[in-house]
């Protein structure tokens, strides 16, 4: 067998393997997750990485996952959907990036959810509201006001996505990458 050419004692190192983080950035792209669902992943693998001494998640399994996510709820006190958003991220980095399913996590505390009821705006108090909002801001909050746009959605707004002639607005790629149309409130105060 013949040895590799080595030209004037240079060699070629291997080739590395893609960092962790990378490869989760491009799983998320390659299943067309949002941006910011991108960015909180990447937020919550990096905390748990930290959390677990720098340790590489391969090595890690259900029980420091576990023991990650009681860690936000009892020390450090989050919010249950911040620690479902933990879960979230980490459930994807087992499953799509290091092709692993975690087993369910039994031993886990949940942090609580607060029973509050919400807080909702009469509608004279959305009407005063909206009356002192003008321009493209004041758009914007009649259009939210009145559809059930979610931000994002109402700033990726073009003009031929409003509809007059059947009153509706359509939001292309929305939450999920799916299409819906909205159909405005058709009411003082808010968007007809």
């Amino acid at each position: 067998m013949s040895q590799p050419a080595v030209s004037k004692g240079i060699e070629t190192p291997a080739p590395r393997s893609p960092r962790l983080l990378d490869q989760v950035h491009d799983a998320i792209r390659r299943l067309h997750y949002s941006r910011r669902t991108e960015e909180a992943y990447a937020h919550w693998i990096k905390r748990f990485i930290i959390w677990s001494g720098k340790r590489h998640p391969a090595t890690l399994g259900e029980p420091e996952v576990g023991a990650f996510l009681s860690y936000l709820a009892s020390e450090r006190n989050v919010a249950a959907a911040t620690q479902n958003q933990a879960l979230a991220a980490l459930l994807f980095l087992y499953k799509q990036v290091l092709g692993r399913d975690l087993a369910w996590l039994d031993g886990m505390v949940r942090a609580k959810r607060p029973v509050r009821l919400p807080v909702v705006l009469s509608p004279l108090e959305a009407e005063a509201l909206l009356a002192q909002l003008r321009g493209a801001h004041g758009l914007m909050a009649g259009l939210l006001y009145g559809s059930g746009l979610r931000l994002m959605e109402c700033l990726r707004l073009r003009v031929k996505d409003v509809d007059f002639a059947y009153r509706q607005i359509l939001v292309r790629d929305g939450k999920g990458a799916k299409d819906r149309a909205e159909q405005p409130l058709a009411r003082s105060g808010a968007v007809t």
